[in-house]
This record gives structure tokens, C-alpha cells and sequence, in this order.
């Protein structure tokens, strides 16, 4: 499937971009382009892998012209340009809309002119049920990709457009993890906004597979989540304690702009029409065009009681969750610098 094509990646400089360079290196692929408006940080992973797969290009998907010019050639696309710092987007809410809902719509458009075969586009849990700005325009983001799978251009094309939705993704950047560990070397205080806070545990390399899973088993317009475990903010902070041999003190500061005491990955309404595989929930987009009266549905989807959520997911304990955490190479690096040092 990926033997002589051109995958393209925007915001391919984030952590995702990174996880997913290390699959696809020793591929098939043709062309790996590297679609970013950092220069420094697409510089120093020109510097860190030296491969002449890659493609590196300086633009942004808020720009349409940018990101048209960059898809002519391309095969498959993987979204992930997104701002997704909750608070940061709660002060400019505006920045969010630029770039996850009018810089998806460009992205998705020029996938469109350009005859692209296969999108998938990045999507969060805090889309269902949002109450903050990321979660909102994140969920716009999703309505675009299931109306544009519904485009006659991209049907012509016999192109799939689909999305992907997970939680919280461990030691990538800006995330929890690397501010405890960072409090710890410190040895300032970690601060817990609410220690019974839930939230859904994911490895980069799950958050990838995920994504490959969509690539290779969508239908246009679908949406899949990867089953993750969850924790509570205490016991993350605490298990870190415990890896790192630490006696910091905790420190309960409270919740933050725009935050959730737990994230939900699939509301009720779509875990009454979801399709359970196993290690992942599929949620096929409603495919009918308006002329409602042309439908006469009778045995439609019963709306369950429950959704999928960090709260009612396996709840790992600390013994779990340290076991987890030493899967993960940042922690692992982490350690050995800090065991080093003391």
C-alpha cells in the first residue's frame, strides 16, 4: 500500500510527527513530507535522521495557497497541525478557530483538489461533550472531515477521508508527564490541579497505531478510538514519586481554564450506532444527504445509557501504572539521567 507514494504530515514537527517518522523510515515510502512552520524544529530532525525520504516544508495550514502547493504529488495525508494546549486556547480562542477548524477546512480542501487517496485527521476526546475552546474547534474539525468524505470530488476520487479520537498521549510535548518529572529534578512541588481527576493513558506509539488502524480499515467519514486505561492525576503523580525515589511535596492548585474531572472518548450517541473491534470502537458517519423524507428508518440505533469515558474505563492502579510508565523510553531516559545525578 505505501510502496513508491508520498505521505505527507502537517504539523509533522509535534511528537505524533516524530512517532510516525520512526515507523515509516525504513518503508516503502517514496516521500515522507514534513509540512511545519518551525524551521528549528524541522532543521533539527534534518539533523537527527538524515534521510533523503524526507521532504521538509516551511508553510502553515492557516495559508490555503501553503498547504495546496505542498499536497500537489501527495497520496496520504495525516493531519495533526493543531493548537491543543487547553488554557492557551481558552485565552485565544480565536488562534484555535485559525488553525483546528480554518486550517483542517484547508487541509481537507486541498486534499480535495489535489486527488488524494487517503486523509486521516487527528481528533482529541475533549471533542465530545466540549466545554473548552480545543475541544470545540476540534469537534468542528471532525463535522469538516465527515462532510468533506462526503464531497463528489473526493467520492469521484474514490477517496476516504476519516478521523481518529485519544486522550491524553503520555511524555508527548507540553503533557503531564514531562512537567512532574521536570518538578521532580527540581525539586519543586508537583502541582495537581484535582487529585481525582481521570484521565485516559496512551503511548505515542498507540496513538500511532491507532491512526495506522484508521488508514488501513476506514470506510469515508468514520471515526475510531483506541480502548486506553485511564488514571487519576494523584496517582500518576504519586507513581512518579515512587519511580524516581522523590519525596517532593504535592500540591493541589486546582482545575484549570476549560478543564473536565474526566474525558469522554465516546458519547452516548455514539457508542449506540459504535462497532466494538476489539481494541478499538468504530463510529460510521451518518452518510444520507438532506431530502430526509427520502428515509424511512425503523429499526434505528437505541441510544444507550452510557458513554465511553476515563471514568468508567479500566481505572489502573499505581503498581499498573508505574509498569506502564517504564514501557514509555522518555521515562526510562529520564531515570537513568536523574539516577546519575544523585
Amino acid at each position: 500500500m505505501f510502496k513508491d507514494k508520498v505521505l505527507m504530515i502537517t504539523g509533522g514537527t509535534g511528537s505524533f510527527g516524530n512517532a510516525v517518522l520512526k515507523h515509516f523510515l525504513n518503508s516503502e515510502l517514496k516521500e515522507l513530507r514534513i509540512f511545519s512552520r518551525d524551521e528549528k524544529k524541522q532543521e533539527d530532525m534534518r539533523v537527527e535522521f538524515k534521510n533523503d525520504k524526507l521532504n521538509f516544508i516551511i508553510g502553515d495550514v492557516r495559508d490555503f495557497d501553503s498547504i495546496n502547493s505542498a499536497m500537489q504529488g501527495v497520496d496520504y495525508v495525516f493531519q495533526a497541525a493543531a493548537l491543543k494546549q487547553v488554557p492557551s486556547c481558552e485565552f485565544f480562542p480565536i488562534q484555535a478557530v485559525k488553525t483546528n477548524i480554518l486550517g483542517s477546512e484547508n487541509v481537507l480542501e486541498a486534499a480535495s483538489r489535489n486527488n488524494v487517496k487517503k486523509v486521516v485527521v487527528l481528533s482529541t476526546d475533549k471533542a465530545v461533550y466540549p466545554i473548552n475552546t480545543m475541544g470545540m474547534t476540534k469537534a468542528i474539525m471532525e463535522k469538516l472531515a465527515i462532510s468533506k468524505a462526503r464531497d463528489p470530488r473526493v467520492q469521484a476520487n474514490k477517496g476516504v477521508i476519516c478521523a481518529t479520537r485519544y486522550g491524553n498521549v503520555m511524555c508527548s510535548r507540553g503533557s503531564i508527564i514531562p512537567l512532574f518529572i521536570k518538578q521532580i529534578k527540581d525539586g519543586s512541588p508537583l502541582t495537581i490541579t484535582e487529585p481525582n481527576m481521570t484521565r485516559f493513558m496512551m503511548s505515542l506509539e498507540e496513538s500511532v497505531s491507532l491512526v495506522l488502524f484508521a488508514f488501513n480499515n476506514a470506510e469515508p467519514g468514520d471515526l475510531f478510538v483506541q480502548k486506553a486505561p485511564a488514571a487519576t492525576i494523584l496517582t500518576l503523580a504519586t507513581a512518579l514519586k515512587e519511580l524516581f525515589n522523590a519525596d517532593n511535596e504535592i500540591k493541589i492548585i486546582g482545575s484549570r481554564h476549560g478543564e473536565k474531572m474526566f474525558e469522554t472518548l465516546c458519547g452516548k450517541e455514539e457508542m449506540s450506532k459504535a462497532e466494538d473491534l476489539g481494541e478499538f470502537y468504530r463510529v460510521p458517519a451518518d452518510m444520507r444527504d438532506l431530502n430526509y423524507t427520502k428515509y424511512l428508518q425503523t429499526d434505528g440505533p437505541r441510544l444507550l445509557d452510557k458513554e465511553y469515558n476515563s471514568d468508567n474505563t479500566h481505572r489502573l492502579t499505581k503498581e499498573e501504572l508505574k509498569s506502564l510508565l517504564l514501557n514509555l523510553d522518555y521515562v526510562r531516559n529520564e531515570l537513568t539521567a536523574y539516577s546519575a545525578k544523585i
